[in-house]
């Protein structure tokens, strides 16, 4: 379960303003990259975890409708919150792992007032990239609730693109897949070819031959 553990060792570096980063769309087949980036109160860091704080976590742990209320209230109060994108095109132009970072630079960017320190779900990035000392912690999501915070809004507003998208493009079951590979997704694909927002780089084949 995520919590400050890792916040209250940096706040204790005199670092006030402690960010955290994450990404959601990377493997999926359709659609973008997106970041969030997301600043919380540094009071919260100190106190016993209380409220809706409580219920925060790795995005991939939560039902869709908890993780909707969630980012409510963490865009409602929280310090700052930054959002960023990588299209699909610049996944097929560039690659997933610099589409991936580049959203998040984007997110990072994108936060007023900006970072002492960044906590990043997976690796450290080379020094320079976000403008601020960093630590890349795998599995981030699942420790720090900062970063789960940015997990569930990244995630959210995602699924809120391929809902608003998914109309223009019927039958490759986006309302249930959310752009991810899944049987009804490939088969699809094999029926009707990619759309104009796959990502043609990828596998639309399906690792199981479905394509």
């Amino acid at each position: 379960m995520a919590d400050f553990k890792i916040e209250k060792k940096i706040l204790s570096q005199s670092c006030r303003r402690i960010a955290g980063v994450d990404e959601a769309g990377r493997g999926a087949l359709f659609g973008p990259v997106v970041a969030a980036a997301v600043i919380l109160p540094s009071l919260w860091i100190s106190r016993p975890v209380r409220g809706w704080l409580r219920q925060v976590d790795d995005s991939k742990l939560l039902p869709p409708q908890r993780r909707r209320v969630l980012a409510r209230s963490i865009l409602a109060e929280a310090e700052a919150v930054g959002v960023g994108l990588a299209t699909s095109r610049e996944v097929d132009e560039r690659n997933i792992y610099w589409a991936s970072l580049e959203a998040m630079k984007r997110a990072v960017a994108g936060l007023s007032p900006g970072p002492d320190f960044l906590l990043v779900d997976g690796f450290k990035q080379r020094e320079g990239e976000f403008g601020c000392p960093q630590l890349g912690i795998p599995g981030a999501d699942r420790k720090s609730l900062t970063v789960a915070a940015a997990s569930i809004l990244a995630k959210v507003v995602r699924d809120e693109i391929i809902g608003r998208v998914e109309c223009f493009f019927t039958g490759y079951c986006l309302e249930r897949n959310k752009g991810y590979g899944t049987k009804e997704h490939y088969l699809a694909l094999r029926e009707k070819g990619p759309t104009s927002l796959h990502r043609l780089t990828f596998n639309l084949e399906g690792k199981d031959g479905w394509g």
